[in-house]
């Protein structure tokens, strides 16, 4: 059982309340507290040591991927966060320093993004250190962006650059909070996700949310230098194990994850002019068109010999 075979089997009988306006099963629950112009957004997500970093990380850049990861959550829902709590899971032999430089990065981004850590607790995990991060945020009643709107002929646009993010990308990626914020500001985003997991999987979820299928351009895909350089070579466990080989670079984009990118779908007439006010408000991040919404199922890419169906995955945990 893989993990989403997992959550599928967990999330069937979860109790619910009248405040859930969006639940599992997108970047944030979504919750309608009473407050007249601003919904909620709730989101838990962990970091483990030997999976998400190793013990020869640079504890403050543990911190900052801990929270940024969950910033970059808000961010996919168009929101804007608050504060946070942490719990951190230490094993016995501990070093307080080292402890107290995690918290350094962390609290560092937290101030950037006008986040309060409220608080949290700390406990014992034997042999590694652990971190889950409980971040509330708000977004604009009726600006919330979900990532079941995607409509078939919406354009499909992806900020940055793809693959190889093990190269250090995975450790110092910035939140796309104020272009998230911005586009969907100035224009009607129908669907949003940011790819954690890699652009052929995250993608999926929006298709399996909206009900349609995809067809991607390769020759649109943008490969970071890191995946052209063979960056993309990942360990069996992302960071420990033997290393596997390397990827060619379009499958390192398109698989390896932990690029904390923005991937949104809005209408085909807006697209040329998202692309002219991007570049005039954003000048050094480059924002893609990949492709196009098309009704059915699955993922189709396009190359100079025609379109076929794509076959590979992002990651997925327990695989």
């Amino acid at each position: 059982m893989n993990e989403f075979e997992l959550i599928a089997k967990l999330t069937r009988a979860l109790p619910t309340n009248e405040s859930v306006v969006a639940g599992a099963g997108d970047d944030c629950a979504v919750l309608d507290l009473g407050v007249t112009d601003k919904l909620f957004l709730f989101k838990t997500d962990a970091v483990v040591e030997g999976f998400h970093f190793t013990c020869e990380t640079p504890p403050g850049k543990i911190g900052r991927k801990a929270l940024a990861r969950c910033l970059s959550d808000i961010a996919a829902m168009a929101g804007a966060p608050i504060a946070a709590l942490v719990t951190i899971a230490l094993p016995q032999s501990f070093e307080p320093g080292f402890v107290g430089k995690i918290y350094d990065g962390m609290n560092a981004l937290a101030r950037e993004h006008g986040v309060a850590i409220a608080g949290g607790e700390t406990t014992t995990n034997p042999e590694r250190i652990l971190i889950s991060i409980s971040l509330l945020g708000t977004v604009q009643r009726g600006k919330q962006v979900l990532r079941r709107g995607a409509k078939a002929g919406d354009a499909i646009f992806v900020t940055g650059e793809l693959g190889g993010s093990l190269a250090g990308k995975n450790l110092d990626f910035e939140p796309r909070l104020a272009e998230a914020h911005w586009v969907a500001e100035h224009f009607t985003v129908h669907a949003m996700i940011d790819l954690s997991d890699g652009l052929a999987g995250d993608l999926r979820h929006i298709l399996n949310a909206s009900k349609v299928g995809a067809e991607i351009l390769k020759s649109a895909i943008p490969i970071s230098r890191a995946a052209k350089r063979g960056g993309a070579s990942l360990p069996t466990s992302r960071l420990t194990g033997t290393p596997a080989p390397p990827k060619p670079p379009l499958l390192a984009a398109l698989t390896d994850g932990e690029d904390f990118e923005l991937l949104f779908t809005i209408a085909s007439k807006d697209a040329v002019k998202l692309l002219d006010a991007w570049r005039k408000k954003f000048p050094n991040l480059k924002l893609s068109c990949i492709g196009k919404i098309v009704p059915g199922e699955g993922i189709l890419i396009r190359d100079k010999s025609g379109s076929h169906k794509l076959n590979a995955h992002g990651y997925v945990h327990f695989t």
